[in-house]
């Protein structure tokens, strides 16, 4: 299993009490918090037999880690990102960058992937790896994507979404949780929530989607100290409403808190997580 301990990081956010700019989240992001998930990611290939001669669409694929893994067992590969667009010129990079990925047209990232998995022929695979169960109007969201995504596509289109474990099996929820609390005065109690039993299956249901199976994987976030912990939670963007709410020096100030009980006497930092995902097709 991938490693999810990261390399130590020095202060950023501790001397400067502004809300980080998005150059610095975007590194934080790709340096610390990324590769959290890479065990979910490649826990689903291998479900779904990628390989050779696959195509895949990935919704909210972010700076283009698991679209890189997918071109890596052979598979064409395209993204997009409504929520954070400004990660897809590194994703661009990446892909360029990367040994096995097909460079005849090169990466087709953004608006001009959104027909990417009707085109073509071999298997098809359209994958959303931003685990719902975080946000109010999550679910909605990624049903409005699914939709645009499929249009065009074959009957029998695979098509996988993931969510946030139990609730009391994630760590790294409950620390979320507990600072997105401080939007409360400003959005809310409804701006958060917890992830439900059957996220996963409504939204697939919605869609219309045929149900295949499921899964669960373990992908501990691991840290080598309150530091890189902080900087790497911040860069997920589920804390923006609490950064809107406040200052970047007390959310900080309120994680490092929450993060007090899962710190080891040796500084590093280990929130245990379980992800589930679906696997459905197109009817």
């Amino acid at each position: 299993m991938t490693s999810t301990l990261v390399r130590r990081h020095g202060p950023r956010y501790g001397a400067d009490p502004a809300r980080p700019r998005t150059a610095t989240r975007t590194r934080d992001w790709t340096e610390i918090q990324e590769r959290m998930l890479v065990p979910l990611q490649e826990a689903v290939y291998a479900r779904v037999g990628l390989g050779p001669g696959g195509r895949v669409l990935e919704l909210g694929c972010g700076a283009g880690l698991g679209l890189v893994l997918a071109a890596g067992r052979g598979a064409s590969v395209a993204g997009v990102d409504t929520e954070r667009p400004e990660l897809l010129a590194y994703a661009e990079r990446r892909l360029r960058g990367a040994s096995d990925a097909p460079t005849d047209d090169g990466p087709l990232l953004g608006e001009a992937a959104w027909g990417a998995a009707g085109v073509g022929q071999g298997p098809r695979l359209v994958a959303s790896f931003r685990p719902l169960g975080c946000a109010a109007g999550d679910g909605a969201a990624l049903g409005a994507q699914l939709a645009r995504a499929l249009e065009g596509t074959p009957r029998g289109t695979q098509v996988v979404v993931t969510g946030w474990g139990p609730p009391e099996r994630c760590a790294a929820a409950g620390v979320l949780r507990t600072v997105r609390r401080l939007t409360e005065p400003v959005a809310g109690p409804d701006a958060w929530r917890s992830a439900g039993r059957d996220d996963l299956e409504d939204v697939a249901s919605a869609a219309g989607l045929l149900l295949e199976g499921s899964g669960r994987v373990s992908c501990p976030f691991g840290y080598p100290d309150q530091e890189s912990a902080v900087r790497g939670l911040l860069s997920t963007g589920l804390l923006d409403a609490a950064l809107s709410a406040t200052d970047t020096a007390r959310v900080a100030k309120e994680l490092g808190e929450a993060l007090h009980p899962h710190t080891r006497p040796d500084g590093t930092v280990w929130l245990p997580n379980v992800f589930r995902y679906l696997v459905a097709r197109s009817a």
